[in-house]
């Protein structure tokens, strides 16, 4: 891969066309084209989008909502926008400066663009995931992994790799649906996004049938489904990502995806002992005991004993926190920025092994595993976390054999009366020969549901609550 080839602003659903430059300002209406460049457009659709806007009620980490405010995978999401902004601007600048030669459209593009491109791509990590946290990915594969008789036989006449998309769902395969997707409406690229934006955020681009290969880091999961080979085969053709078995749909990662997946590890490590402190999960001691110990050899600013002294001065224990919190995103950014420009070769040559966080010096890395570790002993398994992942189990899975029931008998009266609660965004065919697409959009629809949304309609059609007439 080159630099020069790994950015453009092709969109999805758009043709081909050559751009006078990296950010294409012509695109559009002139007074738009005067104000925001393609990659500023790209964020602006995002942020603006209802799918982003119902991430505010999803879960993060911690049920939602609560007596004590905590992050949802918006608040999350805008978090790690900004660690990626500042990632993409500190790389960018390095890429800029160390390759000056390759003219003022690539200059342009790292100095001022990649910020942009970063930042869209972490709002938007997180879109495909359903209600209820990662456990809402395992109650829909448990769903199709516990079918059985004639809904079994159904569901195994689909194609090995379509059966996967569902056996082994994943919230990043179908946060590159969402974006890509047009669903039932006529305009073909969904949110129309930028190729290179596109490309920051799919962590693992391989279809579900060569995917989850814990081995391979670009094989840990699976970074489109069946529906979205050609989408992606499209992008990864146009920025010049390598294939490197014709025969598999398995791509070398782009090198902005590895940003994008670093401005999350950051925030997603620090953040969660955050609210784990406001939830009085952590004490104050432990969270101190860890972050500082960053700073040991650090010296001027960054320096252990001043560092300390400010702690300590401040009186308010949540400020505390938040203080540490900001020195340590910090020292982490320009941590990632260096690592990232030392495995420039690896990551161009598609073959760097670990994410950016997993390549720190020895002995910040055995912290980042400490508090990994804690977090999973006293954050992921606290009873309250639990409790949401069993209730999460029991929505999804529930709504998925009501939907699921009525696409595999679509002429049942009940079976009608549900289908007509489903989105018209969502097409249902009601044919044998469509039961994938089906199939996708009864996923599609509950994966997209806030988390009070799904346990509604989940009291609703189960009829543990009688809906009122409106």
């Amino acid at each position: 891969m080159n630099w020069q080839q790994l950015y453009s602003p092709l969109r999805t659903g758009s043709s081909a066309r050559s751009a006078s430059g990296p950010s294409a300002q012509g695109e559009g209406p002139k007074s738009d084209a005067q104000l925001r460049t393609s990659f500023l457009r790209d964020y602006d659709r995002i942020i603006f989008s209802s799918a982003f806007r119902r991430l505010q009620n999803k879960t993060q980490v911690f049920p939602l909502p609560g007596p004590v405010f905590v992050h949802n995978r918006l608040t999350h999401s805008l978090e790690v926008a900004s660690v990626g902004r500042s990632l993409g601007k500190a790389v960018g600048d390095a890429i800029a400066d160390k390759h000056a030669g390759n003219g003022e459209n690539f200059k342009e593009f790292y100095k001022y663009e990649l910020p942009s491109v970063i930042a869209a791509g972490c709002l938007a990590h997180d879109i495909g995931n359903p209600p209820f946290g990662h456990s809402g990915e395992d109650a829909i594969r448990n769903f199709f992994r516990g079918l059985e008789g004639e809904a079994k036989d159904r569901f195994e006449t689909l194609s090995q790799n379509q059966q996967r998309d569902f056996l082994f769902f994943e919230g990043n395969a179908n946060a590159f649906r969402t974006l890509t997707h047009h669903f039932n409406e006529p305009s073909p690229g969904g949110f129309r996004l930028t190729y290179a934006t596109l490309a920051s955020i799919v962590k693992y681009p391989s279809d579900s049938l060569n995917g989850f290969n814990k081995q391979r880091l670009n094989t840990k999961k699976s970074g489109f489904f069946d529906s979205e080979i050609e989408t992606w085969r499209s992008i990864a053709t146009a920025l010049g990502i390598p294939q490197p078995d014709p025969a598999k749909n398995v791509f070398a990662r782009h090198p902005f995806v590895y940003l994008v997946e670093a401005a999350d590890d950051i925030c997603y490590r620090i953040v969660d002992f955050e609210d784990a402190h406001r939830l009085n999960i952590i004490s104050i001691d432990t969270i101190a005991r860890l972050f500082l110990s960053f700073f040991d050899e650090e010296t001027g600013y960054d320096a252990r004993d001043r560092v300390e002294k400010i702690f300590h001065d401040i009186n308010d224990d949540n400020q505390k926190v938040q203080f540490l919190r900001a020195k340590l995103i910090n020292l982490l950014i320009f941590r990632v920025r260096d690592i990232f420009m030392e495995k420039e070769p690896e990551l161009l040559a598609g073959k760097a092994t670990k994410s950016l966080i997993d390549y720190l010096p020895a002995r910040e890395l055995a912290l980042v595993k400490e508090i990994d570790a804690f977090s999973v002993q006293h954050i992921y398994n606290h009873r309250s976390v639990v409790e949401i992942e069993i209730a999460g189990y029991n929505v999804i899975g529930g709504m998925l054999k009501e939907f699921f029931g009525a696409i595999l008998d679509p002429g049942n009266v009940k079976s009608e009366k549900l289908l007509q609660l489903i989105s018209r965004q969502f097409a249902i065919s009601r044919t044998p020969d469509r039961l994938y697409n089906d199939i996708q959009s009864v996923v599609d629809f509950i994966a997209g549901m806030t988390d009070l949304y799904a346990v509604d309609l989940y009291r609703k059609i189960t009829g543990m609550t009688f809906p009122q007439i409106r």
